[in-house]
């Protein structure tokens, strides 16, 4: 007996995506297995963030196909991808100042209120520091702890695809460490699948099993697990070169 394949989480074919008359994506190709955490990496301006609003349907493509678990999204909003698993953690956090931690994380699971409390449990599980704080205005918590929210709020919706950018914006060192063992116990304890664009190494090194590098909303290259943290480096500089005209905007 033939063993059924299984299909993968999301798989992009041709994808391109600009803003007015400006292409910023130029016919992407990805494709990412149940369980892995995939990285994009590249500098400011190589379309990262361009790729994963327009993947969550928050933005439209102008062309290309998305599939997300063998069904075609491509032509789907973001209120439909939502419920499907496509679930974004935007760059810059964007956490409802003025509602508190409890009243953020329960906007999240809006696509599935029946089991809220159950996810509430396991993200204060993953963040004790939003258990702590659940009832303080999100405006008030520290960078770190609004990206811990942000992250919290995304798992309420019970993704079968997390996306994240730039997770480690705006962090110290010490919190980028704290970050990246809350990713590794995410895929660890909850079987996520991650796609998670990051202009710093350390975190997309340590944290996913799969690389790509982006310059100028192309995909320039793919590494796995086993490369070295020079090569990385390698790859990431000449993405800032790749292309003489300059990179997009993000």
């Amino acid at each position: 007996m033939t063993a059924q394949l299984t299909e993968p989480v999301l798989e992009v074919s041709g994808l391109v995506a600009g803003y007015r008359g400006s292409e910023i994506l130029h016919g992407v190709d990805l494709r990412i297995e149940p369980g892995e955490v995939v990285g994009v990496i590249g500098p400011n301006g190589a379309g990262k963030s361009t790729m994963l609003n327009t993947l969550a349907g928050a933005h439209p493509a102008r062309s290309g196909r998305t599939r997300v678990s063998g069904t075609d999204v491509s032509r789907w909003a973001a209120a439909k991808r939502v419920p499907h698993g496509v679930v974004l953690v935007p760059e810059g956090r964007q956490v409802f100042a003025a509602l508190s931690v409890r009243e953020n994380l329960w906007l999240g699971s809006f696509s599935a209120p029946r089991t809220r409390a159950e996810r509430l449990a396991t993200v204060y599980d993953l963040f004790p520091r939003l258990r702590e704080r659940s009832n303080q205005a999100a405006g008030t918590l520290s960078g770190g702890e609004q990206q811990m929210l942000a992250i919290g709020r995304g798992l309420m919706a019970s993704p079968t695809l997390l996306m994240i950018d730039e997770p480690s914006l705006g962090l110290a060192p010490v919190l980028i460490e704290t970050m990246i063992e809350q990713l590794a116990r995410i895929r660890a304890e909850l079987g996520i699948t991650m796609l998670i664009a990051e202009q710093g190494l350390n975190l997309a090194a340590e944290t996913c099993g799969r690389i790509y590098v982006v310059a100028s909303g192309q995909i320039v290259a793919e590494v796995g697990p086993d490369v070295s943290e020079r090569r990385l480096s390698e790859l990431y500089l000449g993405s800032n070169t790749s292309n003489p005209i300059g990179p997009s905007p993000t």
